[in-house]
């Protein structure tokens, strides 16, 4: 059975009331909507705060989904949709009050499937995702999601797009520019470094 076959049943049993096959829904892919919202978030909280609003959304509309797409493009565009409106409440949250500095918190500390890494391994991965995540939020969220989408989620552009409600030309035109513009900020940070 296919990982799309699979989707399909656990849906039809989930609206039929089964919680295990909710609960194995949301296990399938929390980690992946986690580490796409930290991506796209920047922080951990953030991103789990994105995780709990897309399944929240997911269970009250489950009964809406079509299938016209895949299950997966369906949950990522619910997470890209949840994820603008969480930058706009936390910029209108920021403009309107002045909140003092939090200490620095480990953003990969709670990330699901990663407690069973090597320590220099677990180090490594965490130095490498904060490059990520740091080179990441100097693009706008628009170029940020394109990226995600198509390198770490494997989305197709025609995919990108139906999820985007934009041309297939429009993401690759976004993707492209976010390259250029994470190679010039990758030039310039090994410049200074």
């Amino acid at each position: 059975m296919s990982l799309i076959d699979e989707d399909e049943a656990l849906i039809a049993a989930a609206l039929n009331g089964s919680a295990y096959a909710w609960e194995k829904l949301v296990k399938r892919y929390e980690g992946k909507i986690y580490n796409h919202g930290l991506r796209l978030m920047g922080d951990s909280s953030d991103a789990m705060d994105l995780m709990q609003e897309v399944f929240l959304g997911v269970y009250r509309n489950l009964h809406r989904f079509r299938g016209d797409a895949k299950f997966s493009s369906w949950i990522f565009r619910i997470a890209h949709n949840k994820a603008v409106d969480l930058k706009r409440r936390k910029r209108l949250l920021s403009s309107q009050t002045r909140v003092s500095e939090q200490e620095e918190t480990d953003i990969f500390a709670s990330i699901p499937g990663e407690s069973n890494l090597e320590p220099e391994k677990t180090v490594g991965k965490q130095q490498q995702n904060r490059a990520i995540i740091a080179m990441l939020g100097n693009l706008p969220i628009e170029q940020r999601l394109i990226v995600e989408l198509k390198v770490f989620q494997a989305q197709t552009f025609e995919e990108i797009a139906d999820m985007q409600d934009i041309s297939v030309n429009t993401a690759k035109t976004r993707f492209y520019t976010a390259l250029k513009k994470l190679k010039v900020v990758s030039e310039e940070t090994h410049v200074l470094s």
